[in-house]
C-alpha cells in the first residue's frame, strides 16, 4: 500500500511528486480544510472559548477525496509547512480524516535530500504550536466579530476592526499627526570651495544672521590644512534574508508590495527554488556554507572568499535556530520557467545569500580638516574649521554581486599646513523636515521593531487595512490614513486603548509565543483578555454617540425637508446628509468634484461630476452618492448607456 503525503498546495504537491517514487501518493489540501464559520462568532465564550470549526463549502470536495485516499493508504504523512499555520493545518487534517496516529514531517527546503531526511525522521503533531495558532485565531475572531458591529452602529455600516490591523492603522495615523503638527526649524550650512574639492563648516548655524556674521568674520581669512587622516574602511556584507528583510528589500529594490513579495516567495519555495520563506532566523546550514565557499572561490577568485564562513547572529529571541534564513536551494541561477516577478525575487535572494559569504569591500578613506585663520583683531572668534571627506573603492568584495549605493569622492593630494586658495563661500538655507510617511518597507520595519504581528503576517496586515479603506497611498506611494481611518483610529484610541496599544499588542504576541513553546495555556490567556474587553464594550455602547463620532455640523440647509445638513462619514469617506436621516434620505457629495453640467442618467435628480478613485484615477459619478451609486469610467452623454465595465 502506498503512503499518502498531504501538503497545502498543488504546486508543492507537484514538486514533491517529482522527488518521491511510485510508493508515495502526494495530494494537496488546497489550504485550510476547517475554519471558524463566517456567519456567526463560532466561539463558546461560556465554555473555555471552545471554537466550533466547520468545513468550508469550497473544501468539502477536497476533504471527501482525501478521506478516500487515506482509507486506501498504509500510512498518512502530513507534510504541511513548518510554521504554526502549517502545524494547525496538519492538526485539522488529522481531525477531519480521522487519523489516529499520523506522521508529521517538516523541511526547510523542498529538495530531494531534504524530503528523504524528513521522511526518515517523522514526529507527532506539535499541539503547542497548534494551540498558539488557535489562540491567535480566537483572539482575532473575538475582537473582529465583537468590535465590528460597534463600528457599524457608531461610525458607518460594513466596517470591520482587527486586533493587529488596528494597531498598524494607529502607527500610520500617529505618523500623520506628527507631520501635521511639525514646525520646520531653519538652519544654514556654509561650504568653502577650493581647487578640486569643497569642505563643509563644522558649526551649527541657526539663521541668516548667524551665517552673515560668519561670512563677515571670514573676510580676508587664510585657509590652510590643519590635519589629514587616511585610513582603510571595510564594509561587511549584509546577512541573508529573513521574512522581514526580504519584504523590506523587495520594496526598496523591486518596488514589490509586501503582499506580492510573499506570494512570489511562496511560489519559489513550493517550486523548490528557495528555502522556507517564513523565518526569523539567520542560521545557514553547513552544507550551504560549504557550497557557497566553493562557488565563490571558483567563480570570482580566492580573494573574494573571506577565509571563513560567515555566521550571523539572530537578533530576535523568538527565532528558532533550527530554521534557516531564506536562501536558494541551489547556486545555479535559475531563470527558465519563471515569471518576471519570480526571476527578480529569486535573483535578489540568490545575490543576497552569495554576498553574505563574500569578502568585505575595502575603501580608502580620507578626512581633511581645514582651518580658516581670521586676521581681524576685533573678532571674538579667531578661527573656523571646515571638513572635507573622500573615499575610493579599493576592493569591491561582496559589492561585486550585491551592489549598494555609495559615493566615491577623490580629494586632491594635500599636505599638512598647506595654504589653500579659497574660490568661494556658499551659504545655503535649509529647514528641518517632518518624519516621512511610511512606505511598504518602513512600515514592515516598524511593525517588526514594535513587535506587532509576526513577519508572516505583515503582508496580510498591510493588505487588509488598505482593502478596508483605512489607509491609502499618496503620489509617492507612501501610506496615509483616510478620513475613515482617522475617525476609526480616534474612536479606538479613546474608547478601546488596549486594542490599539502598541505595547499591549506586542505583549500579546509574546504570550502567543510562550503558548507555542508549551510554557503557558491558551484558555487562561484568552480569559484574561476577554473579560475586561467585553465589559468595556458593553459600557461604550451606552456612552458613545454616533453624532459625536461620525458627524460634523454645517450651516447648510436640506433642500428637501429644510432641516440642517451635517457631514457624515461613510465607508468611502465623508459626504453631506440630512440631519434627520433616515426620515429624510437627502445626501450630497462632499468631494471637490466638478460638475459636467448634466443630470445623472441613473437617478435623474443629481448631477454627474468628475471624481477620483483612491489611487487617483478619474471617473464620473453622481454627486448624490451614496444615495445614488452611478459611476462610469466613460464620460456620459444625454444618450448614455451603461458600459460593460462600469466602475464598481
Amino acid at each position: 500500500m502506498r503512503t499518502l503525503v498531504v501538503v497545502e498546495s498543488p504546486t508543492k504537491a507537484r514538486t514533491l511528486s517529482g522527488f518521491l517514487g511510485k510508493e508515495y501518493n502526494v495530494q494537496s489540501s488546497f489550504g485550510h480544510v476547517r475554519d471558524l464559520p463566517k456567519s456567526k462568532l463560532g466561539i463558546d465564550t461560556e465554555k473555555d472559548f471552545a471554537p466550533s470549526y466547520v468545513i468550508p463549502t469550497k473544501a468539502r470536495k477536497v476533504v471527501n477525496e482525501l478521506k478516500k485516499e487515506a482509507k486506501k493508504a498504509g500510512v498518512v504523512t502530513l507534510a504541511t509547512d513548518e510554521d504554526r499555520e502549517g502545524e494547525a493545518i496538519a492538526w485539522h487534517l488529522a481531525q477531519v480524516l480521522n487519523l489516529g496516529n499520523p506522521q508529521r514531517i517538516v523541511f526547510h527546503e523542498i529538495t530531494k535530500q531534504a524530503i528523504e531526511d524528513a521522511l526518515k525522521n517523522p514526529r507527532d503533531i506539535d499541539i503547542n504550536m497548534v494551540n498558539a495558532q488557535q489562540a491567535r485565531r480566537v483572539l482575532d475572531r473575538l475582537v473582529g466579530y465583537k468590535l465590528s458591529p460597534f463600528l457599524w452602529q457608531k461610525v458607518a455600516r460594513n466596517l470591520s476592526a482587527g486586533r493587529v490591523q488596528s494597531v498598524a492603522v494607529r502607527l500610520i495615523a500617529d505618523r500623520e499627526k506628527e507631520i501635521q503638527v511639525f514646525v520646520p526649524q531653519e538652519y544654514w550650512t556654509l561650504v568653502a570651495q577650493f581647487e578640486g574639492f569643497e569642505a563643509l563648516l563644522k558649526q551649527d548655524i541657526k539663521n541668516k544672521e548667524g551665517v552673515d556674521n560668519i561670512l563677515k568674520d571670514l573676510e580676508g581669512a587664510e585657509y590652510s590644512v590643519a590635519s589629514i587622516e587616511k585610513k582603510e574602511v571595510r564594509r561587511n556584507p549584509l546577512p541573508p534574508f529573513t521574512t522581514s528583510t526580504l519584504q523590506q528589500t523587495a520594496w526598496q529594490r523591486l518596488h514589490f508590495p509586501a503582499k506580492l513579495t510573499m506570494s512570489v516567495a511562496q511560489q519559489l519555495y513550493e517550486m523548490g527554488f528557495i528555502t522556507y520563506h517564513r523565518t526569523d532566523s539567520l542560521n545557514l546550514s553547513q552544507f550551504s556554507l560549504n557550497v557557497a565557499k566553493e562557488y565563490i572561490s571558483k567563480e570570482y577568485g580566492k580573494e573574494y572568499w573571506p577565509g571563513f564562513s560567515r555566521i550571523f547572529k539572530t537578533k530576535s529571541k523568538l527565532a528558532q535556530e533550527a530554521h534557516e534564513a531564506i536562501r536558494p536551494t541551489s547556486l545555479q541561477q535559475i531563470t527558465n520557467n519563471l515569471t518576471p516577478a519570480q526571476t527578480k525575487l529569486y535573483d535578489l535572494t540568490w545575490t543576497r545569500f552569495i554576498a553574505s559569504q563574500m569578502a568585505q569591500a575595502a575603501f580608502d578613506s580620507t578626512a581633511v580638516e581645514i582651518k580658516a585663520e581670521i586676521r581681524n583683531p576685533k573678532s571674538e572668534i579667531r578661527n573656523y574649521t571646515f571638513r572635507a571627506t573622500g573615499q575610493i573603492l579599493r576592493f569591491d568584495g561582496f559589492l561585486k554581486v550585491y551592489p549598494i549605493k555609495f559615493t566615491e569622492t577623490e580629494l586632491p593630494a594635500l599636505t599638512q599646513n598647506e595654504v589653500l586658495e579659497l574660490k568661494e563661500l556658499i551659504p545655503s538655507q535649509h529647514f528641518t523636515e517632518p518624519p516621512p510617511r511610511y512606505t511598504e518597507a518602513t512600515l514592515v520595519k516598524a511593525l517588526e521593531e514594535h513587535g506587532i504581528g509576526r513577519p508572516s503576517t505583515y503582508a496580510p496586515i498591510i493588505s487588509t487595512i488598505q482593502d478596508r479603506g483605512y489607509i491609502e497611498k499618496d503620489e509617492q506611494r507612501r501610506f496615509k490614513p483616510t478620513d475613515l481611518g482617522v475617525t476609526v483610529n480616534n474612536l479606538l484610541v479613546e474608547h478601546f486603548p488596549e486594542i490599539v496599544d502598541i505595547k499591549f499588542t506586542a505583549d500579546m504576541e509574546e504570550k502567543l509565543d510562550t503558548i507555542a513553546e508549551g510554557k503557558t495555556q491558551w484558555v487562561p490567556m484568552i480569559k484574561e483578555f476577554y473579560a475586561p474587553f467585553e465589559q468595556n464594550l458593553e459600557k461604550k455602547y451606552e456612552e458613545v454617540s454616533k453624532k459625536d463620532v461620525a458627524q460634523e455640523a454645517t450651516d447648510k440647509i436640506c433642500p428637501q425637508c429644510g432641516s440642517s445638513v451635517v457631514v457624515r462619514l461613510g465607508r468611502f469617506g465623508k459626504f453631506y446628509a440630512c440631519s434627520t436621516f433616515p426620515a429624510c434620505k437627502y445626501t450630497e457629495s462632499l468631494q471637490n468634484n466638478a460638475s459636467i453640467g448634466m443630470k445623472c442618467p441613473k437617478c435623474g435628480e443629481g448631477e454627474v461630476a468628475t471624481k477620483r478613485t483612491k489611487r487617483g484615477k478619474m471617473f464620473y459619478g453622481c454627486n448624490r452618492y451614496p444615495s445614488c451609486d452611478f459611476a462610469s469610467w466613460q464620460k456620459p452623454s444625454q444618450t448614455w448607456q451603461k458600459p460593460k465595465n462600469e466602475v464598481k
